[in-house]
């Protein structure tokens, strides 16, 4: 196996990259292979098929390693627009005494069903404008394209927990109740059935008591809100699901028509950091979107002459802080921890100075090769770990115009104005992770170090429009270990710590690797997350597309 694992401790030299002060900067990559089987369609498998070893599967690891993303990209004789757009598929690799089987499932929503019966998008998506019903008349059809659009329930992005329970989400009101070990969809949930929200994230935080916060818009006459959720951390029947729900806070938007696109949020040890970034959703272009024959997508615009706000709330109290923290603007789809110390709040994330990255996710750009791949990805703007570090005790004696931070980082914060100050951020990687494209999927030891001061975090490099490498991150001199090898396209990589573990890298990372040029031989990757070596791999002989997120679901 040419597989290479190294530590980045200097910057080496590096001939096609560079970077400018405060913008994470490529010149041109010229060559990049195709990746076009990374976006084809699959079959799902739902009885457990068995696994080749190679190396060795630590024999504590119990549990099943779950995995959500777009699986089917064709419905008929139509094609989704965007990656984003593919049918949820439900992936299960279960691990016990060294051995591994893997099962799939194609979520049973309400969109995979209609398409499925009409044998056409039936759904609009948001990328890909559903297909009018071909026994409709042209007058019907006509009409039809001033009906509000219906909201998806292709719940393809992610895994959560809420109250115990499994629920696969994307980022409408609608989520899925799904059997952890069958991987069958149970029950659907919406959630403005509970609370007033039109969504919800898919990226939930939960405290050690089960406790489980999240954020969700609402939009009415009024223009657009941001509410902060809060789901209790216990159910009192076992058909319960998000009963007890409440909004903490709801914060209005900058501008009421065109609120920011948030894909996640920050929590801290007692606030909640919704960061409202530059990224505008056009609510009037989405709700005419399907007269005009456009998707969601054609609503989303990158307004670069808005700053970024640091919104935080207190969660003991609901209560929004009357300090706006600015900084310039900004992308973040992922944040990678958050903790308060000595009354400052340190916020972590992966940024990118351009918001223009989504659209570039249709399925046709990552289908393609050549000059024109290589032009895709050198007209993306690059995500980067970046820490800001916001004064939580500013009052009427703080002082302006002057750097309020401590000296142990280069991140900055100025008072400009009496409830305004103004961040810069400070550059958790050195020089040597622009060789990488940056990095994105940012994974930790949660259930120890969320909220906490902590030292690593591990993430994909983006040597492509996909996830090339492994990279562990080490905030103590800002090295880097990588895992590596030609050709493999290793997705999200998940943390889960050994028994009775001591430090805070005492356990493996796993993740699934695609082999786009090769027909099945896509497998389970698990590395020594101290030492970032490969232990084993457990091969699945079907193909897998490329997906988002995932948890790591442990059994006694």
């Amino acid at each position: 196996m040419d597989t290479i694992t190294h530590q980045q401790n200097k910057s080496p030299a590096l001939t096609n990259y560079k970077s400018r002060q405060n913008i994470d900067h490529f010149t041109d990559v010229r060559g990049l292979p195709c990746i076009e089987k990374i976006v084809r369609s699959v079959e799902d498998n739902p009885n457990p098929i068995s696994t080749v070893i190679t190396g060795k599967i630590p024999e504590w690891i119990n549990g099943r390693f779950l995995r959500n993303g777009p699986g089917k990209f064709e419905i008929g004789n139509h094609k989704f627009n965007h990656w984003f757009d593919g049918m949820a598929l439900l992936h299960q690799f279960k691990i016990s005494n060294g051995q591994v089987t893997y099962k799939s499932r194609f979520l049973s929503s309400d969109s995979y069903k209609a398409n499925k019966e009409h044998n056409r998008i039936a759904v609009s998506e948001f990328g890909t404008v559903n297909i009018p019903d071909p026994c409709k008349n042209l007058f019907q059809r006509f009409l039809s394209r001033f009906e509000l659009p219906k909201t998806t329930d292709n719940a393809n992005v992610s895994f959560v927990t809420y109250k115990g329970d499994y629920y696969v989400s994307t980022e409408t009101n609608v989520m899925h109740k799904v059997d952890p070990e069958t991987l069958e969809t149970t029950k659907k949930v919406d959630w403005s059935k509970f609370i007033a929200v039109n969504g919800a994230t898919t990226h939930p935080h939960t405290e050690p008591d089960g406790t489980t916060y999240n954020m969700g818009n609402s939009y009415n006459s009024k223009g657009a809100t941001y509410n902060i959720i809060r789901v209790p951390p216990t159910k009192k029947t076992a058909e319960e699901t998000l009963e007890g729900a409440t909004v903490l806070c709801s914060i209005p938007s900058g501008d009421k028509s065109k609120p920011s696109y948030y894909h996640s949020f920050a929590m801290s040890e007692n606030y909640v950091v919704f960061i409202e970034q530059p990224i505008k959703m056009d609510l009037l272009k989405i709700v005419t979107g399907k007269l005009r024959g456009k998707s969601i997508s054609d609503g989303i615009f990158w307004d670069p002459k808005r700053d970024t706000i640091f919104h935080l709330i207190h969660k003991h109290t609901g209560k929004l802080s009357s300090i706006k923290y600015l900084a310039k603007p900004l992308l973040t789809l992922h944040q990678i921890n958050a903790y308060e110390e000595d009354g400052f709040l340190i916020l972590d994330m992966c940024a990118s100075d351009d918001g223009k990255a989504i659209n570039n996710y249709n399925i046709q750009n990552l289908r393609k090769s050549g000059e024109d791949l290589d032009e895709v990805y050198n007209t993306m703007c690059k995500n980067f770990p970046r820490r800001f570090v916001l004064p939580l005790n500013v009052d009427r004696d703080t002082p302006y115009d002057q750097n309020l931070n401590r000296p142990n980082t280069t991140a900055t914060s100025i008072r400009t104005a009496k409830k305004t100050v103004f961040c810069t951020h400070e550059d958790l990687h050195g020089e040597d992770l622009h060789h990488y494209g940056g990095l994105e999927f940012p994974q930790i030891h949660y259930d120890k170090y969320n909220t906490h001061p902590y030292r690593y975090f591990y993430g994909c490099g983006f040597r492509h429009l996909v996830g090339d490498t492994l990279i562990k991150m080490d905030l103590h001199g800002k090295h880097m270990k990588v895992w590596e090898q030609p050709g493999l396209y290793p997705s999200e990589p998940v943390f889960v710590p050994s028994p009775n573990a001591t430090e805070e890298d005492d356990g493996v990372v796993m993740s699934v690797v695609i082999t786009p040029n090769k027909d099945k031989s896509t497998f389970l990757l698990v590395l020594d997350a101290k030492t970032f070596e490969e232990l084993g791999r457990a091969a699945v002989p079907v193909n897998i597309p490329y997906g988002f997120h995932g948890t790591f679901n442990a059994t006694p």
